[in-house]
């Protein structure tokens, strides 16, 4: 197949993962605001692992959107690892948000936890 037949589909292909991308930047923005809007601090707690690169990926999310939030390692914090057992999670990191767990860093998940909260303590 020559490259000239081959150009519209490259070009179709490239539009659509660019138009994803910035779709998924804005979401991404708008849960930022939200989680900065409704959590305060204590409200968000990771349970982490040192080694763990999800974990620090999502670290330095929260600290670039400016969103309160605690983290506790579960190799050197022995209450930590009281807590991520008896979470029953499979990896970190591992969020308890206003009690409720999530593993992985569902920010949709979140901003509906603290929606839900925050509707129950008006």
């Amino acid at each position: 197949m020559a490259w000239r037949e081959l150009w519209p589909l490259l070009a179709i292909v490239a539009v659509v993962w660019g138009l994803s991308t910035w779709a998924r930047q804005g979401l991404h923005e708008g849960q930022a605001q939200s989680l900065r809007e409704r959590a305060k601090p204590g409200d968000i707690v990771m349970l982490s692992s040192r080694s763990c690169a999800y974990c620090s990926q999502a670290r330095e999310w929260f600290e670039a959107e400016r969103i309160p939030y605690a983290e506790c390692f579960i190799e050197s914090n022995a209450q930590c690892a009281q807590r991520f057992r008896e979470t029953l999670a499979q990896g970190t990191p591992t969020f308890l948000v206003r009690g409720q767990v999530i593993v992985g860093l569902d920010r949709a998940r979140m901003v509906a936890l603290l929606e839900q909260a925050g509707a129950v303590q008006r």
